[in-house]
C-alpha cells in the first residue's frame, strides 16, 4: 500500500503522465459529448420526421376512395432509435440505413434503394469514444510505460531502487500499475457518469467497463513484460509499437481482406435490380404468370385470385410481392452471408484487443451488424402486417371504409434479443 501510495505521489508530478491523462480526459470527455448530441439528434429527427409521415398518411387516406389507392398512397416510418448508450460507437450506423419511408409496394427495393454498397463490417477509424478506448488508448499507454526502466537505467538508479525496493519487477509492476489504472480511471469516469446520466443498466456499464479494463491491462502486462526486458527506452517503445500495430491495424485490416475475399455476397444493388425487373416484366406478362406464385406463397387467396380485368388491384401488389419472393434466395444469401463475415471478425478480434474491445462496446451500443439485421428483420415484418392488414380489403373479404383503415398497423421498432 505505501508503495502504491509513493508511486502516485511520483505519477502525478510527472508531466508525460499529466499530459497522457489530460489526453485521454479530453478525448473522453470529446467523444462522449458528441455521441450525445448525435444521439439526441437523432431521437429528434425521428420524432419530427414520425409526425410528418403520420401527419401525410392522415391526409392522403381521407382522400382515397378504394383499397388499391389507400395501400399504395400510405406512407409509413420504420427506424431503429438509438440505444441509450449509443453515444459510445457509432458502428455501422453511419454506413447503413436505420430508418425507411417504405408502402406497401415490393419491400426488397424499399429496403436496399437506400443502401450504398454492401453491408460491411464496421470501420477502423471514426472518431468515437469506441476508437479511443480501443485503439488509442493503448498507444497512451504505450507513452506511459515504455521507459520507466530504461529511464531509471540511463540515470543510474535502476540498481539502487532494485537493491532498497527488494526486488525491482515489484517495483517496476507497482509503477506501471498506477499509471494504467490512473489512464483507466482518466476515461472510464466520463463514461462511467455520462452513461447513468442516460439511463444506461448497470449491467451495461460494467460490461463496457470491464472491456475498457480488459484492454488497458492486457498492454500493461505487454509493457511490462517488454520494459522489464529491455534496457531501451527507444527499443521498448519500437517494440510496442509493432505490437500495437500488428494487432490493432494489420491484423483486423488483412483479416477483413480475407473473409471478404472467402465469403461472397450479393450487392444491395443487385438485389434492387432484379426486384424491379421482375415488377416491370409483370405488366407484359399474362396475369396467371403473376397469381400461380403468388397463391403458391399465400394459398388461403387462392378463390379470390381470378383477375379478369385488365387492372385490378389485388393483381399489381400481388406481382410486387412475387417480386419479393423472387429476389428472396438472393436477400437470404447476403444476410447469412454478412452474419458468416461478422462471426469470422468475431475470431479475428480473438487475436486483437482492440477490434475485440470495439466489438463489445459497439454490440452494447446497438450499432453492431446484428442489431442491424434486426432492424431490417423488424421492417419485413412490419411490412408482413401491412400485407395482412390489406390484403382482407384488396381481395374483397373485407369491404374499404375509412373506419376500417383507423386500424392500420403502426410500426413498433424491435426490441434487442439480449
Amino acid at each position: 500500500m505505501h508503495s502504491a501510495i509513493r508511486e502516485l505521489r511520483f505519477a502525478i508530478t510527472d508531466k508525460v503522465v499529466v499530459m497522457a491523462l489530460a489526453i485521454t480526459a479530453i478525448l473522453a470527455i470529446y467523444t462522449i459529448s458528441t455521441g450525445l448530441t448525435e444521439s439526441a439528434s437523432e431521437r429528434a429527427l425521428i420524432e419530427r420526421v414520425k409526425a410528418l409521415v403520420t401527419e401525410d398518411r392522415e391526409f392522403t387516406l381521407a382522400k382515397q376512395g378504394d383499397a388499391g389507392s389507400a395501400a399504395y398512397n400510405a406512407y409509413h416510418l420504420t427506424y431503429q432509435a438509438p440505444h441509450a448508450l449509443s453515444f459510445i460507437s457509432r458502428g455501422v450506423r453511419d454506413d447503413l440505413p436505420w430508418k425507411h419511408r417504405i408502402r406497401m409496394l415490393a419491400l426488397e427495393s424499399q429496403i436496399y434503394e437506400t443502401d450504398t454498397g454492401n453491408p460491411e463490417l464496421s470501420r477502423i477509424g471514426k472518431l468515437d469514444f469506441d476508437f479511443v478506448a480501443a485503439f488509442l488508448l493503448p498507444l497512451l499507454s504505450i507513452l506511459l510505460l515504455y521507459d520507466l526502466r530504461a529511464a531509471e537505467i540511463r540515470n543510474n538508479r535502476w540498481d539502487f531502487l532494485s537493491a532498497t525496493s527488494g526486488n525491482g519487477l515489484r517495483l517496476l509492476t507497482a509503477r506501471a500499475a498506477v499509471r494504467s489504472v490512473l489512464l483507466y480511471l482518466g476515461i472510464i469516469l466520463p463514461f462511467a457518469i455520462a452513461a447513468s446520466l442516460n439511463g444506461v443498466s448497470l449491467t451495461s456499464i460494467q460490461v463496457a467497463m470491464s472491456a475498457v479494463a480488459l484492454n488497458v491491462f492486457i498492454w500493461f502486462l505487454l509493457a511490462l513484460f517488454v520494459t522489464y526486458k529491455t534496457e531501451s527506452g527507444p527499443t521498448a517503445a519500437a517494440l510496442l509499437l509493432g505490437v500495437w500495430f500488428t494487432t490493432a491495424v494489420a491484423i483486423p485490416v488483412l483479416g477483413k481482406l480475407v473473409i471478404e475475399d472467402n465469403i461472397d455476397l450479393p450487392k444491395g444493388g443487385e438485389i434492387l435490380l432484379a426486384q424491379r425487373e421482375t415488377v416491370n416484366a409483370a405488366w407484359d406478362l399474362p396475369k396467371e404468370d403473376t397469381m400461380t406464385p403468388f397463391i403458391k406463397q399465400y394459398p388461403e387467396w387462392a378463390n379470390e385470385a381470378t383477375v379478369d380485368q385488365p387492372f385490378a388491384w389485388k393483381w399489381y401488389f400481388a406481382f410486387h410481392q412475387v417480386g419479393d419472393q423472387t429476389v428472396a434466395p438472393l436477400s437470404q444469401e447476403l444476410s447469412q452471408g454478412t452474419r458468416q463475415r461478422d462471426e469470422a471478425m468475431n475470431l479475428v478480434s480473438l487475436a486483437s484487443p482492440s477490434l475485440r474491445t470495439s466489438r463489445v462496446l459497439s454490440r452494447l451500443a446497438e450499432t453492431d451488424i446484428a442489431s442491424f439485421q434486426r432492424y431490417n428483420q423488424c421492417v419485413r415484418q412490419f411490412h408482413a402486417q401491412l400485407r395482412e392488414f390489406h390484403y382482407p380489403m384488396l381481395f374483397g373479404r373485407i369491404e374499404y371504409s375509412k373506419e376500417q383503415m383507423q386500424q392500420l398497423p403502426t410500426f413498433v421498432p424491435c426490441e434487442a434479443s439480449t
